[in-house]
């Protein structure tokens, strides 16, 4: 069964960092990129960050780049999101989800995405 487990979610004041992983499963993780979105009470999922198949190639949000460092490790089959500098706006759940085609890019919108976590809010207070 393919499987992705987000972890690392947590209350942080402004200011502070919290660095999130998403534990995958089931499939040859080395094969896919992944990516990370992000749904906000009342909002619609958003794109924050995702990272290719090798780990070369990463691509963020408008609104999260510089702050946020998206990294993978193949030999752990995990994929990680380092938040920095973390904002009441960033508080949301946040997902990770597997590309539904290997060897793909960053660019990609969310249906093009196949298998998503169960989300690990993240909360950052004022």
């Amino acid at each position: 069964e393919v499987q992705l487990v987000e972890s690392g979610g947590g209350l942080v004041q402004a200011g502070g960092s919290l660095r999130l992983s998403c534990a995958a499963s089931g499939f040859t993780f080395d094969d896919y990129g992944i990516g990370w979105f992000r749904q906000a009470p009342g909002k619609e999922r958003a794109f924050v960050a995702a990272i290719n198949w090798s780990g070369r190639e990463a691509y963020y949000g408008s609104s999260v780049e510089g702050r946020f460092t998206i990294s993978r490790d193949n030999a752990k089959s995990t994929m990680y999101l380092q938040m920095n500098s973390l904002e009441p706006m960033d508080t949301a759940v946040y997902y990770c989800a597997r590309q539904t085609r290997p060897f793909g890019g960053t660019r990609l919108g969310p249906n093009q995405y196949d298998t998503w976590g169960q989300g690990t809010q993240v909360t950052v207070s004022s």
